[in-house]
């Protein structure tokens, strides 16, 4: 009987030592982005520390990851064919909704950070970000689409997998700087701070970080939206004053 009590409480202290509570306590470099005309990117600093109750276990490395998304999209992802000598769309798919703009930046490989089955649960990897739309009457493969999806926002840098990206400092410190580009979307950006140990989460945190135009930027983009026929007006007249001043500067060159 003793030795049956002393097997069920070492049971006892093994899982509640593997599953000490960890928090995370962090902040960022800035939690909001101006947008204006001179505007070229961003770079957001994220740090923190791990406030626990209990030592941290030994046999069981911190791992971080840091997630930010932007506001989620609709998207039509089109493929092309060369038919007859010349490229034309063929098949498209309406991908329901897609982060505008996508960085994951981990301590270590994202594999080895997280497993699949937390991956899947918290959403980590960005083809868990995106939703495709159900269309019961398409035999279209939706693989091979996002996947083109992933790779041209991969290309225009709205999507970034950032590896061995995030420094850990003994076991309790943390930070790491992501870039935002030029091309944002404006809206509130998600951002979200994962610890693993064994690859499975054992704690998060999140917060939001919100990009707005300012200035100029945004009157024009509040009478686009809200008065567009003043905008669409004032286009036309901008565009005839430009034509009309050209003309008359060259008149005046060809005179001289």
């Amino acid at each position: 009987m003793r030795i049956l009590i002393a097997c069920l409480s070492a049971l006892i202290l093994g899982v509640t030592a593997a599953h000490a509570k960890e928090e995370v306590v962090a902040g960022l470099s800035q939690n909001m982005v101006s947008i204006n005309a001179t505007f070229v990117g961003s770079e957001i600093l994220i740090f923190g520390a791990v406030k626990r109750e209990t030592p941290a276990p030994a046999d069981e490395p911190l791992e971080v990851v840091v997630v930010v998304e932007g506001p989620n999209v609709p998207v039509t992802v089109r493929k092309k064919d060369k038919r007859f000598g010349i490229w034309v769309n063929t098949d498209a798919l309406d991908i329901a909704s897609a982060p505008s703009f996508y960085a994951v930046s981990a301590s270590s490989t994202l594999d080895g950070s997280i497993n699949i089955l937390d991956d899947l649960r918290h959403l980590v990897s960005v083809n868990r970000a995106i939703t495709i739309s159900d269309n019961i009457f398409t035999n279209i493969d939706p693989t091979e689409f996002t996947e083109a999806l992933i790779r041209i926002r991969e290309n225009n840098g709205t999507y970034r997998l950032l590896e061995n990206n995030v420094t850990v400092r003994q076991d309790t410190l943390f930070d790491t700087r992501i870039a935002l580009p030029s091309n944002l979307t404006e809206g509130e950006y998600r951002t979200r701070i994962l610890l693993t140990r064994a690859g499975y989460v054992a704690a998060s945190y999140e917060t939001v970080i919100n990009v707005q135009k300012v200035g100029l930027e945004r009157w024009i983009y509040n009478l686009a939206h809200n008065q567009p026929l003043i905008y669409g007006l004032l286009s036309l007249f901008i565009a005839i004053a430009a034509g009309w001043g050209a003309s008359s500067i060259f008149r005046f060159i060809l005179r001289g």
